[in-house]
């Protein structure tokens, strides 16, 4: 399972989720946590989709991983609780692995280090995450 909370992939997360798939043998689940504020008109545009530039950045490893046959499912969770909101999807899954790779240049460095702190703790299944 490859993670990012509405940004783009950090590379090398990208690189070393789609390696570790190929060499597995496994599907790789490519998932985006979208923060959405649990507000009353907060559903009105639950279906928009991300950035065109952002897009391509989050699709990307899902095209390198189907070029060397790995099967790929994409998902697009909205919480307003991200960081539960993946461990939640990695704990219904049961992935061998998870990948944490948003790239941490995107984020406000006090969001990345809660949300690392979080995943670090409560991942339920080995963890990989780039060296800072």
């Amino acid at each position: 399972m490859l993670a990012t909370l509405d940004v783009p992939f950090d590379a090398a997360a990208a690189a070393f989720g789609v390696d570790a798939a190929v060499e597995a043998g496994a599907a790789l689940i490519v998932v985006n946590v979208v923060e959405t504020p649990f507000l009353p008109g907060a559903l009105a545009g639950w279906d928009v989709a991300a950035p065109p530039d952002l897009e391509d950045s989050l699709s990307a490893p899902s095209r390198l991983a189907q070029a060397l046959g790995v099967q790929v499912e994409r998902l697009r969770v909205r919480s307003p609780h991200p960081v539960d909101a993946l461990l939640q999807v990695a704990g219904e899954r049961q992935p061998g692995m998870l990948v944490f790779g948003p790239d941490r240049t995107c984020l406000p460095p006090r969001r990345y280090r809660k949300a690392e702190r979080a995943v670090r703790a409560r991942t339920p299944c080995l963890l990989w995450m780039p060296e800072a």
